[in-house]
């Protein structure tokens, strides 16, 4: 458990949820309740749809503008 914490591939999909999170709700109270389930969240956010026809690479780009 303590390889997967430190990987670099859970530090990107973490940091990416959280970009997710802020993009849709702008809430410190939501990021930070993301954060701490954001693998759910994730998955969450996968089966409902919202990164669907392309939002997965706009929402990064957004904030890199």
């Amino acid at each position: 458990m303590e390889k997967r914490e430190t990987s670099i591939l859970y530090l990107v999909l973490g940091l990416y949820t959280l970009m997710i999170s802020w993009y849709y709700n702008h809430s410190i109270i939501l990021l930070i309740i993301h954060y701490i389930f954001w693998p759910v969240y994730l998955i969450y956010e996968l089966l409902i749809g919202h990164l669907a026809h392309d939002m997965w690479k706009t929402i990064p780009l957004s904030y890199f503008k």
